[in-house]
């Protein structure tokens, strides 16, 4: 249990070893068309790199100056990949630089090494969920019931572990997530809107459980991590100095903490300048 239970302030950091970090992907360092935010002229727009392809069709972006600043960071520290996408979602992804020793998907449900599922932290992973927090399938049934199919585009299942919905923004009634999320709360499961999924994930699967973990079997010293949304806010209090763009689910509720960085950007742009950041500090 205790491998699971997170991080507090970069606790387990150590006085030597490599430099740990830990990134979201997906509106922290890479981006769909959607979310760019390109608000300069056509002109002055960054030169992107396609790093995501599905369906034949390019799918997620990020600058070639991020591209330049990932591949220096995958060299210099211990980068890990850590994205509530599910193992077939992240395998989609072509990431600038030398391929990442360990990636975390599935919100920490799954740690990958060298490519290849950790059976173990898996079997530990799913003992806490069975203990801490409503079975999935409850929550799956109370999501689909109460889902009105005018904005409901598509409900799945991740992994077995959680569910999420894909939805209409534009006629999603304003209070639905956050009666939902009380509901769930109740259950011991957190929800989250971010962009057009509404995730549903038990509380006891988190990112910075598998970051312990991996910070463990590293030795890293220092531990640095980025993300966007409510399921990002235990991994960048996991880290001893983390970075949230200007947009995304954080920002609009105005979460920080006191080692926690808001960078100036938004959309792609930001992305670029939270890798600068923490190559800097990682390089300190």
């Amino acid at each position: 249990m205790s491998s699971l239970a997170g991080l507090a302030g970069g606790g387990i950091a150590r006085a030597t070893g490599p430099v740990l970090v830990a990134s979201d992907l997906d509106r922290t360092l890479i981006y769909s068309a959607a979310a760019l935010a390109l608000d300069m002229p056509d002109a002055q727009a960054p030169r992107l790199l396609c790093v995501e392809v599905y369906e034949r069709t390019p799918l997620s972006y990020m600058t070639e100056a991020a591209a330049v600043l990932l591949d220096r960071l995958a060299r210099e520290t211990v980068f890990v990949p850590t994205t509530t996408r599910t193992r077939a979602q992240y395998g989609r992804i072509s990431l600038p630089g030398p391929a990442a020793r360990y990636a975390i998907c599935a919100n920490g449900g799954h740690i990958l090494v060298d490519g290849v599922p950790d059976s173990d932290w898996h079997t530990q992973v799913l003992a806490t969920l069975d203990a801490g927090c409503a079975p999935l399938a409850e929550v799956r049934e109370h999501l689909v019931r109460t889902a009105d199919p005018a904005w409901l585009l598509k409900e799945r299942v991740a992994e077995d572990l959680f569910a999420y919905l894909v939805v209409d923004r534009a006629l999603l009634p304003a209070t639905w997530v956050k009666d939902l999320a009380a509901w769930a709360e109740e259950r011991g499961w957190t929800v989250s809107l971010q962009g057009r999924k509404v995730y549903a994930v038990p509380q006891p699967l988190t990112k910075s459980a598998a970051v312990a973990e991996i910070a463990r079997r590293s030795g890293s010293r220092e531990i640095l991590t980025a993300g966007d949304s409510l399921l990002d806010a235990d991994l960048l209090l996991a880290g001893d100095r983390g970075w949230r763009p200007s947009h995304g689910e954080l920002a609009e509720t105005g979460w920080t903490a006191p080692q926690v960085t808001a960078v100036d950007r938004r959309g792609v742009a930001a992305g670029e300048e939270i890798l600068r950041a923490v190559l800097l500090a990682a390089a300190g």
